[in-house]
């Protein structure tokens, strides 16, 4: 249960000009003291897994990081952090702030049964866009909501594989590449294929560091690959996935491949 509470507290007070001794009547008069106004505590911005995006497999917990970054006269003092999203999805927690400025805590999510979080378990419709809302206490009492206040990205871990074949090929012969994507299923706890995405081939020459795209293909109905491009000099052959809002970008080990 998300709490809604908003109070901010401001305290103002003055203290009137202060009259010149008689000697020195002729004098500009001293300037008023005033006593500090504390400022308003306000949320200034939250990092979630370190600005990276939540991957989680079929078999291993995850666990992350939120930090809630903020302001405030007195210091903040502890945070309550609320993370949804798609279908329902809801995980909670609270944690004192380490700093007067920086309050972080921990979340652990699971695609099995999740003990975490009162027995609830991934399901493939909560990847995609997760926000965040925290409540955050102030030394001197106050507490402050901000819905929104930060979001990541929760995905399905992919997998991707790649074999370049014959090897050894003449030069100048044809080369076959295959390979398959798949992607975490959190309803079933496996890897299934995942189909109509585009994926590109890439090459790197043997004295090279550097991958370049040679045409792009869109895996099919169980998520395979297949393509054929003509052998021209030793080296490296993957296939390189971009990644969706829902799964993780993924890069297969390069196949070296021996041209004669």
């Amino acid at each position: 249960m998300i709490r809604h509470a908003v109070v901010v507290l401001t305290v103002a007070a003055a203290v009137g000009g202060l009259t010149a001794p008689t000697a020195f009547a002729n004098s500009a008069p001293a300037a008023p003291v005033r006593a500090a106004v504390p400022a308003d505590p306000v949320v200034t911005g939250v990092v979630v897994n370190g600005g990276k995006d939540v991957v989680v497999g079929t078999t291993e917990r995850k666990t992350f990081t939120v930090t809630v970054h903020g302001s405030d006269d007195s210091g903040l003092y502890l945070a309550d952090v609320d993370l949804l999203g798609p279908a329902v999805g809801f995980y909670t927690t609270d944690a004192l702030c380490e700093t007067a400025t920086a309050c972080t805590t921990t979340f652990t999510v699971d695609p099995h049964l999740d003990p975490y979080n009162d027995d609830a378990d991934l399901s493939n419709t909560n990847a995609g866009s997760w926000y965040v809302n925290t409540l955050v206490d102030t030394n001197d009492g106050a507490s402050f909501l901000t819905k929104h206040a930060g979001g990541f990205l929760l995905k399905r871990a992919a997998v991707l594989t790649v074999n370049a074949a014959p090897e050894p090929v003449a030069k100048g012969g044809t080369l076959t590449v295959t390979g398959k994507l798949t992607r975490a299923n959190w309803d079933t706890y496996r890897y299934a294929g995942y189909t109509g995405q585009p994926v590109a081939l890439q090459f790197r020459p043997k004295a090279s560091d550097t991958y370049t795209t040679v045409k792009t293909v869109t895996t099919d109905g169980t998520g395979n690959l297949r393509t054929t491009v003509k052998a021209a000099s030793d080296g490296y052959w993957r296939w390189n996935f971009a990644g969706t809002t829902t799964t993780a970008p993924k890069n297969a080990t390069g196949d070296f491949v021996d041209v004669r």
